[in-house]
This record gives C-alpha cells, structure tokens and sequence, in this order.
C-alpha cells in the first residue's frame, strides 16, 4: 500500500514535463482581472519526510504590499535566469526560508494557479529531510510553521467561507480549525492537489 508522500508523487505532472498554460483557474480569473500577460512565479511546497509528512507554510509579514500577513508557501517570481520553475522555488525558499536547495528532492508539479494579484504561479512538489534546518527571513516572512500532510490531503478539513473583494464578495477555500488561517491561492492550490488525487470534485 502506497504512503501519503508516494500517492501525492501519482498525482504530479512528471519533472520532465511541466504543466503548461493556460492555469486551471484561468477562465475564473479573466472575469475578475482581464487577460493582461501574468509574471511567471513560482512556489515550493516542501514536504517534511518524517514519519508522519509535514508540509512547509509560511506566514508572511503584516506590513508587506502583496499579501501581507496571509499564510503562503515559499516562492516568488520567476528571474531572467532561473531555469524554469523549480530553479525559481528553489532560490525563493532558499532566500526566504534559508532551505538549503542541494537536500531537497523535487517530486513533481502541480497545474498552474493564477492569482488575482497579476501572477501565474507554477507549485512545485518536493520533499526534504527531517532534519532541513529552516529559518524565516525576517524582511518577509514573519513565521514558519508546519502542517501534517494528512490533514491536509483529507478534504473533510475545507470549508468555504466567503471574502469580500474589491471585485464583490466571493467563495474561497479554507481549511478548519488552523491556526495561522490558510485560505485562499494556498488552500486552492491543495485543492488542486486533492482534485488530482480524486480526493474532491
């Protein structure tokens, strides 16, 4: 029987062939922000091979001007010389979580998100030993704190909740009873994952 870490590992777009555009939320976004060209960026969801997996989250600074204080996963933009997506997750979380990029063994992707912040997000899968020594980066990240895959893979978890929006008040996903509140592009991006796994519709 295959462990939580492999049955994620199935459910990837393979190393050797990263998701194209357009994002799965591509249509929904274009109601909301038009079709303007997005920056490519990129994240890392970094999962913990302990016994019980853990998953990678940071809680980003209240004061900064794109989602300040929201839980996210490490990442960022994409530079001119990244060599695709998982170089760009991989030079983020080293800048903003002090991962060392040489312990950590990308697994896959997940598809393309798109954000109502202009970005066309690429979420790279990648697993690091127990023992990664992670530390925040204090101009950006406030805090790290980690989450069992487990309860993040068991969609009985998410709720949604409504947010009210310059573009009126919509529906988005949240997971229950976490302290800090993952919602959000996050919490889509492990919906997606779930959706991937035929874990939710």
């Amino acid at each position: 029987m295959m462990d939580s870490v492999e049955q994620v590992v199935h459910a990837l777009h393979p190393l050797d062939a990263p998701p194209a555009p357009p994002a799965w939320n591509h249509d929904y976004l274009v109601e909301l922000i038009g079709d303007a060209p997005r920056t490519e960026a990129a994240v890392l969801l970094a999962i913990r091979a302990t016994p019980q997996p853990r998953v990678v989250f940071t809680l980003r600074r209240a004061d900064l001007p794109l989602h300040g204080g929201q839980v996210s996963f490490p990442g960022g933009r994409a530079d001119g010389d990244d060599a695709g997506a998982v170089a760009t997750a991989l030079r983020e979380s080293r800048e903003e979580i002090a991962l060392d990029p040489s312990v950590a063994e990308p697994l896959g992707y997940l598809d393309r998100f798109e954000t109502v912040s202009g970005f066309n997000v690429t979420p790279v899968v990648a697993r690091i030993p127990p023992d990664a020594v992670l530390a925040p980066q204090p101009d950006e990240v406030a805090r790290l704190f980690e989450v069992p895959l487990a309860f993040l893979l068991d969609a009985g978890n998410l709720r949604w909740v409504d947010y009210h929006s310059p573009w009126g008040t919509r529906k988005v996903y949240e997971y229950a009873d976490v302290e800090p509140r993952i919602w959000g592009a996050t919490a889509s991006m492990l919906v997606n994952l779930l959706r991937r796994m035929g874990r939710i519709e």
